[in-house]
Parts: C-alpha cells; sequence; structure tokens
C-alpha cells in the first residue's frame, strides 16, 4: 500500500493525479497545515522537510522497509520508474521528460508561487512602491514561463512528446495560476490543458482531491488557498 500525506496544493495534487494514472492503490492521510502538523515528523511518516507531499512506500521494489520521499518531483520519478510508464521508452525520452519535470519544478512552480503570493497578500501599494516591484517582477518572469510552455506545445501534443509525469506536474500549476494570470494569450496551453482536464484519470484525481478534507481549506484573512474550485468543478462535471 502506498500512503500519500496531503494538504491542498498543486504539488500534492500532481502526484495525486500521478498516482490516479499508473491506476495503483493508495491512501491519502490529510496534514492540517493550520495546525503546524508539517513540522512535526511523526506527522509526515519521519520526513523532516515540513513539506507536503510525503509517500511512503510499504512494499519497495527492493523489499526491504518502507520507503519515505518528500519532494513532489523526485515522487514522481520514482513512481514512473517503479511502475515503468509516463517516464520515456528510452534514454532519449527520459531525458526530455526529467528535463520538462525540471523545468517545473526549478521554474513554473517556484515563479508561479511566489506570483500568486504578492497578487493575494502583499498590500495594494501605488506603482513605483516595493511590493509593486517584486509583484512585477515575478508577473514578468511568469510570463516567460508561459512563452516557453507555449512554444515547447506549438510543434507537439504534450510537454515531452507523448503524455508524461512533466504534464502531471505542469497541469495543476497551470490550474492553479490561471483564475489569476490569465492564459488567454496561449491558446496551446489552453489546448493542452482541455485535454488533459479530460482524462479519466485526472477527474478521479480531482474527485479525490476535493473529497478529502485537511482542514486547510483558507487562511485566517479568509483567502481561498484552494483557488482552482471553479476548475474542479468543471472537470467533475464535463
Amino acid at each position: 500500500m502506498l500512503e500519500l500525506y496531503f494538504a491542498t496544493s498543486p504539488n500534492v495534487l500532481k502526484v495525486v493525479i500521478t498516482l490516479e494514472e499508473l491506476n495503483l492503490n493508495y491512501r491519502l492521510i490529510p496534514v492540517d497545515l493550520s495546525k503546524g502538523e508539517q513540522h512535526d515528523p511523526a506527522h509526515l511518516s519521519g520526513a523532516i522537510t515540513a513539506k507536503v507531499p510525503v509517500l511512503r512506500d510499504n512494499a519497495p521494489s527492493d523489499g526491504g522497509p518502507p520507503l519515505v520521499l518528500a519532494e513532489s518531483g523526485a515522487i514522481m520519478q520514482y513512481l514512473g520508474e517503479k511502475f515503468g510508464r509516463y517516464i520515456g521508452n528510452s534514454p532519449r525520452e527520459r531525458s526530455e521528460v526529467m528535463q520538462w519535470l525540471f523545468w517545473q519544478m526549478g521554474g513554473l512552480g517556484p515563479i508561479g508561487g511566489q506570483t500568486w503570493h504578492f497578487e493575494m497578500f502583499a498590500p495594494k501599494l501605488a506603482p513605483g512602491t516595493d511590493h509593486e516591484y517584486g509583484r512585477r517582477r515575478y508577473q514578468n518572469m511568469l510570463s516567460g514561463l508561459w512563452r516557453v510552455m507555449e512554444t515547447q506545445l506549438s510543434g507537439q501534443h504534450f510537454l515531452a512528446g507523448a503524455y508524461s509525469i512533466a504534464d502531471m506536474a505542469c497541469f495543476p500549476w497551470v490550474t492553479y495560476l490561471e483564475a489569476q494570470e490569465g492564459i488567454a494569450a496561449y491558446p496551446q496551453i489552453q489546448r493542452w490543458r482541455d485535454v488533459i482536464a479530460a482524462r479519466p484519470a485526472v477527474r478521479r484525481a480531482f474527485g479525490r482531491y476535493a473529497e478529502t478534507d485537511t482542514g486547510y481549506a483558507r487562511n485566517d484573512k479568509g483567502v481561498s488557498l484552494f483557488p482552482w474550485e471553479g476548475l474542479v468543478a468543471h472537470v467533475l462535471v464535463t
């Protein structure tokens, strides 16, 4: 049995999608971030990173004791390699998949997350203030990432050619960010998003995601920490 320590986050959702695409038997274990449970390794199967997701594989391939993994990209790589799917069928294909997985981990996730943070939490000050500078800097970097993604998808259906963990990694971040930043200027990203949203495994993942209560849907200011609620509804009913 695989166990995934869970809270509402794009980085968790992408692992749930991977588990569903691989048609695996797994259990979601909620972690309440509002209570700081992530800071106690006992709530994360011993992981010390103070972040979700954390995966516990109780039946690793080497037959040894349970394997505990943090970092969403590492978890997805592990699952792809263990079950031999969505990670490429040759060294060249695998290199392409990993390139775009790392692109998400090092670019789209961190830059997108900081952009969203500025939009949600930085005081709305006049242009020229420090907050405005930071907000615009991250917006510009995110726009650059959108352009890279649009270019890559202009010549093929998915980021690494065939559908892979790279697409699973990027999809939740695109849906997370589009409500704030918008992707109307990027038709290839929209086309890609709609194709992935229609996949049965993705629909199942959103269903598992929506029905699992971690107690941490909104922060103390009432700001939703689940900004793709509209897309969840769309995925589940269309």
